[in-house]
């Protein structure tokens, strides 16, 4: 039997379904979280063959003294991994420590991580990105910004997510943004019109996606989390080809195996002087693991199938054991914030769009920055009913 180590089993929420398929695969399911056994959601603790709690995931020392004692009580570990952003180092050290081999050890994971470093993989695949700078001081960054012509986008080269991600204007902003800087080191990137697409795959041993998707997002991240708006996106019902021919060789210049992937593309909205003409697929970043919070379910909305269980498939047979050829629809998310007095209540919302509906319900405290307070997904045949349904939403007194 297989030994398989999943860090944080119980965040986000949905990631218990993760554990229960490789369960069912026949793999035997150790967790590591923080959470007490007793919290952990019933499925959740069905789905673990045993549960080690630390009192903090931040200890390095309390984790590896988890992967040692399964190590010990299990024999080699053949997998270990927690499907999120925040732990892929972790991760990395881990499977580095104990030689496991299925998954990025810690000399491989720098060009996964700063943005930077992902620069010369595009390039590898011939896929344009913004100019950039990491930013040193006021003088350095203020100089290529006017090499660049404002805005410039500014974000920690190694950040999770849209977290301390600024838009400056001017050298004013600029000058704000240096004298309040953190000790991180902040890439600046010359700003891009265009808005965001994505591939999301299931990526096997060889190289090959068992699935693929992708999502299309309207609204910028980054003014959704620093301005507090609504959040919106939506799964694609049919993934354009030169999409997914981007993606793929996005895979194959990282040399991506037996992993989920999200990754994130501008097309560009207008010509560009030095990246491209309108339409065209611009690199923004790779995430090595799923794209975050219910996404996973949406995917399953959309296509009428189990990615839970089209990943578990690949890390116990190196397949996908579904049929691929269910119906498909456009699969929207909408987070609206607390506060607002939007035309439709929830309850009206609910009314209105009963059958298209296939979630609803409050997003948890730790995702809300980024995607808002109050969520409804529903499928849609069309991207004009998509919008239909963001206009009703979105409409305040």
């Amino acid at each position: 039997m297989k030994n398989f180590i999943f860090i944080s089993p119980n965040f986000p929420v949905n990631y218990w379904k993760f554990c229960a398929e490789l369960r069912n695969d026949g793999l035997r399911v150790l967790g590591i979280g923080d959470c007490p056994y007793g919290q952990l959601v019933q499925p959740l603790r069905e789905a673990l063959h045993e549960y080690y709690k630390v009192e903090s995931l931040e200890n390095y020392d309390e984790v590896f003294k988890a992967v040692a004692f399964f190590t010990y009580k299990y024999g080699k570990i053949d997998w270990l991994e927690s499907n999120n952003e925040y732990w892929l180092e972790r991760d990395a050290q881990l499977r580095t420590e104990f030689n496991i081999t299925t998954g990025f050890k810690s000399g491989q994971i720098d060009h996964i991580k700063r943005k930077s470093a992902m620069k010369a993989y595009y390039a590898e695949a011939s896929i344009p990105t913004a100019r950039y700078h990491l930013v040193e001081g006021y003088e350095d960054a203020a100089a290529f910004a006017h090499t660049v012509g404002y805005p410039v986008v500014v974000k920690p080269d190694n950040g999770v997510g849209a977290s301390q991600t600024y838009r400056l204007r001017s050298d004013e902003d600029l000058r704000f943004f240096i004298e309040h800087m953190d000790q991180r080191t902040y890439i600046m990137e010359e700003f891009v019109n265009g808005y965001v697409r994505t591939y999301d795959a299931i990526i096997d041993s060889q190289g090959e996606p068992i699935f693929e998707s992708g999502n299309i997002t309207p609204l910028s991240l980054m003014d959704v989390v620093n301005e507090q708006g609504e959040s919106l996106y939506y799964i694609v019902r049919e993934l354009p080809e030169e999409v997914r021919e981007v993606g793929r060789r996005t895979v194959k210049a990282f040399d991506v195996r037996s992993r989920f992937v999200h990754l994130e593309y501008f097309v560009l909205e207008a010509d560009q002087e030095g990246l491209g003409r309108k339409g065209d697929i611009i690199g923004l970043e790779v995430n090595m693991r799923p794209a975050g919070g219910f996404t996973p379910d949406m995917y399953n909305f959309a296509y009428e199938t189990d990615v839970y269980k089209i990943w578990a498939d690949m890390i116990a047979f190196d397949r996908n054991t579904l049929p691929m050829d269910r119906p498909r629809h456009n699969c929207a998310f909408v987070g609206r914030r607390d506060g607002k007095d939007y035309l439709l209540d929830d309850q009206a919302v609910i009314n209105k769009y009963g059958p298209s509906l296939r979630m609803w319900g409050r997003i948890p405290e730790a995702l809300s920055g980024a995607m808002a307070n109050q969520m409804f997904i529903g499928c849609f045949d069309t991207e004009e009913e998509v919008w239909d349904f963001y206009r009703d939403l979105l409409q305040t007194r």
